[in-house]
């Protein structure tokens, strides 16, 4: 019920086994960021997601057993059923319900069945597919004038239409609102409302205090839940896998509880136990309406926490005669969360009500090789990969490569990007692509990449490049990794260590800080604060110098 407490006054209703330890309790060590100044700790950056059609959409709403059950309640109510003094249908109305749906399980349990009645009546409600008002003069149930008021179907209901004829958007809006109902109250739910004994002794004082403390926990309770959407929707964001979209409830608990840029230690597992016990009922009312796919704690781990049961009795995963499979099964029973495909419509739909950018993968591949490139290179929140397997799909491979490769020129601020996507799209053409890479091999922004991508194929016979394109291509490859945001620092340091590999470092010098490219200077700087050779990383930065110098002049 809404606004009811899960909380018990009993702590060990919120315990595990007291020495399960942190490789036990969520399996993994949960992979810490760099520190992020406060300013930008609250910049959060939404991954694009695949969606599916809105039809397959919908209809996976309809299959939801909670809102199935309250559309089909709200056909069975039609043309009215008297309700009781509390607006509610009565135990033998109820009854009658759960027989007519057919909700009694196999075995014949009553008590789930009025329960899924129950719940189906407070959300057919609240979204108007049931409305409760006064009966009409003249309605009577056999021949009896109804006195009082009663439910008939709603205007929700109306605007669903028939069951084969529904509107994916206005199915997909209700259930949108019923996923909303749901984790506000799985939110309530989980708050501790702490009514007093006796309220007219609570000063008005006290009532404030109290009232802004319940305020504080519903903020807290709703921004975890918030947090913990965000960590599946990401996982369903850059993960290929069910398996690997699949996340157990301690590493999603530890990666809200453990700061960034640090490991969750034994000191911590207190703080993640206490998140594991408060989402696991939130998350299983998700569930419950089609959000996610989970697995809840196993109650027995709360009884062997009573009983004083530790992890190795427990079965905890890693014994010395433990196999994969008994690892997997016993690391389920801490609680296992999957965003279903419909739950990342959900969230995408509450992130964009919140005012977050939140696109979708192949946003950026509805036009040109243009827009292709300019997209991936201006957007913080893309996956450059996923866009270019979009564009290529069903694109003729010589012709994608031809305008890939005319899209890539330039000298301006993003133009190392672009070259640097371009050659991923390359590769993901492959041969096919090679008569549009061979006839770039005049051009002097693209011969150097034209001539590398073709010899790492195997290519001979290639005309020689000039030292000038060379060393053009080779400060245009590295100010691309200076600018991309995602590229490694490895991966840099080993590019400028090729750089002066053979080289006679002083004439090297002398010739790259006179090549005509805007990140020329910014090159020579990284390359005098990060090469490994001391007497290298000195002439790279008295080459910056001059190249810097020679900027200046220019602009002047």
């Amino acid at each position: 019920m809404a606004g009811s407490s899960r909380k018990k006054n009993d702590s060990s209703a919120g315990s595990l086994p007291a020495d399960v330890d942190l490789e036990t309790l969520y399996g993994a060590v949960a992979r810490g960021e760099d520190p992020v100044d406060d300013e930008d700790a609250e910049l959060i950056v939404v991954p694009p997601v695949r969606l599916l059609p809105r039809e397959e959409l919908a209809a996976a709403a309809l299959r939801v057993p909670l809102l199935s059950d309250a559309i089909r309640l709200a056909r069975w109510v039609a043309p009215f059923r008297p309700v009781d003094q509390w607006g509610e249908l009565g135990a033998e109305l109820e009854t009658q319900a759960a027989l007519a749906l057919d909700l009694v399980p196999d075995d014949g349990d009553a008590d789930v069945a009025l329960g899924r009645i129950a719940a189906a009546w407070s959300l057919a409600v609240d979204l108007e597919l049931i409305e409760v008002g006064d009966a009409v003069e003249g309605e009577s149930i056999d021949g009896e004038a109804v006195q009082g008021e009663v439910a008939r179907p709603g205007t929700g209901l109306e605007a669903l239409g028939s069951p084969e004829g529904a509107d994916p958007d206005t199915v997909l809006e209700a259930w949108e609102t019923a996923a909303s109902i749901v984790a506000g109250t799985a939110v309530e739910a989980e708050i501790d409302l702490g009514v007093p004994d006796d309220p007219e002794k609570v000063s008005e004082d006290e009532s404030e205090a109290e009232y802004a403390q319940l305020e504080e926990d519903r903020e807290e309770t709703q921004g975890l839940l918030d947090d913990a959407l965000q960590v599946l929707y990401e996982a369903r964001a850059f993960a290929a896998t069910e398996a690997e979209q699949t996340v157990s409830l301690g590493v999603l608990a530890a990666l809200l509880v453990t700061p960034d840029g640090q490991e969750p230690d034994e000191e911590m597992l207190g703080d993640i136990t206490a998140v594991m016990v408060t989402l696991d009922p939130m998350l299983q009312d998700l569930a419950g309406i089609g959000m996610v796919d989970y697995s809840p704690i196993d109650p027995t781990l709360f009884e062997e926490a009573e009983g004083g049961e530790g992890a190795e009795e427990a079965g905890a995963p890693g014994g010395p005669d433990a196999t994969p499979e008994a690892d997997a099964a016993q690391a389920a029973r801490f609680g296992m969360a999957r965003l279903t495909p419909l739950g990342v419509h959900g969230v995408r739909q509450w992130l964009l009500e919140d005012g977050y950018d939140a696109p979708l993968v192949g946003e950026h591949a509805r036009g040109d090789a243009v827009e292709l490139l300019t997209g991936i290179c201006g957007s913080a929140n893309v996956l450059p990969e996923e866009e270019i397997g979009e564009w290529l799909a069903g694109r003729e491979p010589q012709a994608a490569a031809a305008e890939l490769l005319a899209a890539s020129r330039g000298n301006d601020v993003v133009a190392p990007v672009r070259r640097m996507f371009c050659l991923v799209a390359l590769d993901r053409l492959g041969e096919p692509a090679e008569p549009s890479v061979r006839a770039v091999l005049d051009d002097p922004e693209l011969a150097g990449m034209a001539t590398g991508w073709l010899l790492g194929r195997g290519a001979q016979g290639l005309p020689e490049l000039s030292r000038s394109v060379l060393l053009w291509s080779q400060i245009d490859s590295l100010a691309a990794q200076l600018i991309d945001s995602s590229a490694q620092d490895d991966l840099f340091r080993e590019l400028i260590q090729h750089l002066t590999e053979g080289q006679q470092i002083d004439l090297l010098f002398a010739d790259l800080w006179r090549v005509d490219h805007p990140y020329t200077t910014a090159v020579l700087e990284a390359v005098g604060e990060l090469h490994p050779d001391r007497p290298t990383a000195k002439e790279a930065r008295k080459a910056a110098y001059k190249a810097r110098s020679r900027a200046g002049s220019q602009d002047n």
